[in-house]
């Protein structure tokens, strides 16, 4: 049974596997378990419903919680953004529960490192305008507003700003940013059309990515962080590619060696062999002894 409990935590923090939360069997996960979408989180910060150049989509939402390192860095950029371009909010959607796990509406979200952000917009015109909400952008950049019967477009400068954060915050770590193939091209031909470094320029492209299995998100930006060093020795655990430019995650040796120290100090895993029988020797004028009698 240690032998078990050893080899199922290991294979947590190497696979996501095993265990469902942590648990006293194995005490040292915590933070980001598991994957994001079977995952669940401790120690997780709850985003203010509103601060310098942000809000929430839901204030009195409950799923606004997070990795604190990915809450802390939403704030700031947030409020570096509103003071390199005045006038714009960030609309910030559904984090994860407080203890992880699922939640309505996502298949992810659930251990802490996916968050939704919709998109700043401006009138057709080009003037800042609060978000409307989850509204979907066409390849031209507009995007209609069905309870009003009128237009708002893409604020390419203020996405691209929010991206571009994000993507060289060093405490970030980002792995992907879910969106359409039309914004994301949008996005893109601003960056170059400004002269943006084309390494960032590279890593922003390599990230933004259309799902296969979902939605577009033509409606919003879809941020997912990878596991950090420290977070991948306490359990969390893959959701997609590790990207060169990451901090390079701490090798599996020791986690390896120590797994087989455990396993040697236990019980066997699988039953010893068995030395054949000894043939029982009848005494002298008594009856044959019966093989497999007992």
């Amino acid at each position: 049974m240690k032998a078990w409990a050893a080899l199922c935590g290991a294979a947590s923090v190497a696979l996501g596997g095993c265990f469902s939360a942590p648990t006293p069997l194995a005490p040292g996960l915590a933070g980001s378990v598991g994957m994001p979408n079977s995952g669940v989180q401790t120690d997780a910060l709850e985003l203010p419903v509103r601060g310098k150049g942000f809000e929430r989509y839901r204030p009195e939402g409950r799923n606004h919680w997070g990795r604190p390192r990915l809450v802390q860095a939403l704030t700031r950029i947030a409020a570096e953004i509103d003071d390199e371009l005045p006038g714009g909010k960030l609309v910030i959607g559904d984090l994860a529960a407080r203890h992880g796990g699922r939640i309505p509406g996502h298949a992810s979200h659930r251990s802490g490192r996916d968050v939704d952000l919709l998109f700043y917009t401006t009138t057709p015109a080009g003037a800042p305008l609060p978000s409307p909400g989850f509204v979907r952008f066409e390849a031209d950049g507009l995007a209609l507003v069905p309870d009003s019967n009128s237009y708002v477009r893409l604020d390419v400068a203020r996405v691209w700003l929010l991206v571009k954060k994000l993507v060289t915050a060093p405490e970030v770590g980002v792995q992907f940013l879910f969106v359409s193939r039309a914004v994301e091209a949008r996005v893109s031909d601003y960056a170059r059309a400004r002269g943006e470094p084309l390494e960032l320029v590279y890593q922003a492209q390599t990230v933004m990515l259309q799902p296969g299995d979902s939605l577009p998100h033509d409606d919003h930006l879809h941020l997912r962080i990878a596991c950090s060093p420290e977070e991948t020795i306490a359990g969390c655990s893959g959701g997609g590619p590790y990207w060169e430019w990451l901090p390079p995650l701490p090798s599996n040796q020791l986690e390896s060696q120590a797994l087989l120290e455990a396993i040697a100090a236990d019980e066997p895993l699988a039953p010893l062999e068995v030395a054949p029988p000894i043939e029982p020797v009848a005494e002298p004028g008594s009856l044959p002894v019966a093989r497999g009698a007992d």
